[in-house]
């Protein structure tokens, strides 16, 4: 029986349409990007020359390699915190059906309805009492508030389609609750850790309100603030402000090429690793 059908094509190609829809701004992107400065060509057009350059000018004259150095800290440390926390919540949360594990379960879910944008000014005066205003502290604190509560919601659900009998075989065995959760329970959560180390670490990557509002004029600010600044400087040179776009944005989507396995395998719940 043949399956491939007149409506698998059209599916197909509706794919496709879309898939070049969503890849054609990228492609903008890098083409301009290469281009000669004030180079007349439209953003889709071939350039006569191509140079790297605007890479150059934009490394150097953005002074991106602290920004990346910053932006790599505030993003590794805060996922970290991120699944640390979250791997040592999910296990009671999951495990221990009591009330009070489920009105905590719920109560960090709030976080997921309440509108960052409320918060802002209390988190703000938090970070300023607490003597982390103008630190890469405080922006790590804030990007570990705002993705606990997806990430712990994701962990939290998947452990709870895991089979208790892992770690009842693991009791027997003589393991503790520590050695049960460090060789059972967590390599059981490593899709959903996976998961959930992407979903976090896109959003804190590409955060522009919290480092402009806590690290402006500081000398640490991250990527994106930095971007943002050299943007307006060079608002004519389109080529070398596209470059730092470039620059921004190949290692997150390094990172998520090589971590998307984990994503499908979270979602869908497997316990593949």
């Amino acid at each position: 029986m043949n399956r491939y059908t007149k409506r698998t094509l059209v599916l197909e190609i509706v794919l496709w349409i879309l898939a070049l829809v969503l890849i054609a701004p990228l492609l903008a992107l890098v083409n301009v990007s290469f281009k000669a400065a004030h180079d007349p060509s439209g953003a889709f057009e071939l350039a006569r020359v191509y140079t790297f350059d605007n890479y150059v000018r934009a490394w150097q004259e953005a002074k991106m390699g602290a920004a990346a150095g910053n932006s790599v800290v505030v993003a590794l440390v805060s996922v970290l915190i991120v699944l640390l926390i979250c791997a040592l919540a999910a296990y009671p949360l999951a495990r221990v059906g009591s009330r009070w594990s489920r009105g905590t379960f719920y109560l960090f879910l709030l976080g997921l309805v309440v509108p960052a944008q409320l918060g802002l000014l209390p988190l703000l005066i938090s970070i300023r009492d607490i003597g982390l205003y103008g630190t890469l502290g405080g922006v790590i604190l804030a990007n570990v508030g705002g993705c606990i509560p997806f990430s712990l919601f994701l962990t939290t659900t998947f452990l709870r389609d895991v089979p208790m009998e892992y770690e009842e075989a693991a009791s027997l065995d003589g393991c503790g609750p520590l050695r049960t959760f460090w060789y059972v329970v967590v390599p059981l959560l490593r899709p959903a850790l996976g998961t959930a180390a992407v979903l976090s670490l896109i959003p804190i990557w590409n955060n522009f309100l919290m480092p402009l509002l806590v690290l402006a004029g500081t000398g640490n600010e991250t990527l994106p603030v930095r971007i943002a600044g050299f943007a307006r400087a060079f608002a004519a040179d389109w080529s070398a402000v596209f470059a730092a776009l470039v620059i921004s944005a190949t290692p997150i989507l390094i990172g998520y090429f090589a971590l998307q396995k984990y994503v499908i395998q979270g979602f869908a719940g497997g316990l593949k690793g």
